[in-house]
């Protein structure tokens, strides 16, 4: 039967499956970080308050999850639902080597094809992601050999995000967005031995925003 009591202890629970606090939870899910605080339960009058369905969409979207584990959770199920593996999304991993080859990415700047090694996302993405990983020094001292950046080519760029380019030249580097206008594109360099570069737009093969970093 669904009550009150099991729903809200349902929303504890998946926290918990994902190590966050309730607070951590609504800011994942995009919602005010006291949406699922013991005060909001009750009402002033101390009936009790329900989380709205909208809200409860969200969570199970931001955590990966699906409807039938959260009405596990709902139904008392919660050992059967921690005794399973918890499935994060998987991307491709693809070398900077191979970033800068070509053949191996399309307009977008996704890659293309079949057999590239995966790896598990921390936490979902917003859009359409992969890995890339780092190799040498040049990205120092932000990012190291073997650091692994998760990017998405289909994310809006602001000034200060960081974000991997690529050239039509085939150079492939991480950087800082300083200034982007209708023909150049300003990056400042992570690594204080490197120069800070300005590029035209006709020099861009494609730009990607740096989401997650491993170090």
């Amino acid at each position: 039967m669904l009550s009150h009591d099991r729903v809200w202890a349902a929303i504890d629970a998946l926290a918990e499956r994902h190590s966050l606090s309730v607070s951590g939870l609504a800011r994942r899910a995009g919602l005010d970080s006291t949406a699922f605080n013991k005060s909001k339960r009750l009402s002033a009058d101390g009936r009790p308050r329900w989380p709205s369905t909208e809200s409860l969409a969200k969570i199970i979207e931001a955590t990966g999850s699906s409807l039938d584990e959260f009405i596990s959770l709902i139904d008392g199920r919660k050992a059967l639902a921690d005794a399973l593996p918890l499935q994060r999304p998987t991307v491709p991993l693809v070398g900077f080597a191979q970033a800068g080859a070509g053949g191996f990415f399309d307009d977008a700047g996704f890659p293309v094809g079949h057999g590239w090694d995966l790896i598990e996302l921390p936490a979902p993405a917003g859009g359409p992601a992969y890995a890339l990983k780092v190799q040498g020094d040049s990205m120092l001292p932000l990012y190291r050999d073997g650091d692994v950046l998760i990017v998405e080519p289909g994310a809006s760029v602001r000034k200060g995000d960081r974000v991997v380019v690529k050239t039509v030249s085939g150079e492939v580097m991480a950087k800082v967005l300083s200034r982007q206008t209708a023909r150049t594109i300003s990056l400042v360099s992570l690594n204080p031995a490197h120069a800070d570069r300005e590029l035209s737009v006709e020099e861009v093969d494609w730009v990607a925003r740096i989401v997650w970093a491993s170090q």
